[in-house]
């Protein structure tokens, strides 16, 4: 195989290929979340998709090995948050390894059906969990919309280059 002058040279397929290859993509940034038995969990994602408006479908991947993954795996179901601008800092929370992600500085109430529900997001849903598909060492999980508000204001915090940023003007 012969590269393009244009394209540079192919390299083989490798975790650090697709890495180097999805930091040129943008994508906004959500919090998910769930509750079973009293234990709030959350994680930020970059992975969040709209899959169908009819019935209303989302969908997120999870590592299996994430914290939240236990818990994602019973729950019935989950929260989705779309982040703003302003809320950098909670998206760093809700990425870290042991962080206290629903401590004094978080935000949040139970909502519909038990779930953590985040305030001052750009909007939320929470879902009933349709599916966990297999996915190497994470699950695609296939939600359907129950209730949400998408009255949040503010502009979409944004992720790239390993970096969460905001929109330019």
């Amino acid at each position: 195989m012969t590269a393009s002058p244009e394209l540079g040279i192919p390299r083989a397929a490798t975790p650090e290929l697709l890495k180097s290859v999805f930091r040129q993509h943008a994508a906004g940034v959500a919090v998910i979340t769930a509750q079973r038995g009293g234990r709030p969990v959350g994680f930020t994602a970059t992975s969040l998709n709209s899959v169908a408006a009819e019935p209303p479908l989302v969908s997120f991947g999870i590592g299996t090995g994430s914290s939240s993954w236990p818990v994602v795996a019973e729950a019935d179901h989950i929260g989705v948050h779309i982040l703003g601008e302003h809320q950098q800092e909670l998206a760093a929370t809700f990425a870290r390894s042991g962080a206290d992600r629903f401590g004094p500085a978080t935000d949040w109430n139970t909502g519909p059906e038990g779930v953590p529900v985040l305030g001052g997001v750009l909007a939320w849903l929470v879902c009933r969990v349709v599916a966990r598909v297999p996915a190497g060492d994470h699950r695609i999980v296939l939600a359907q919309a129950v209730v949400g508000d998408p009255a949040g204001a503010g502009r979409p915090l944004l992720y790239h280059q390993g970096r969460f940023n905001a929109l330019r003007d």
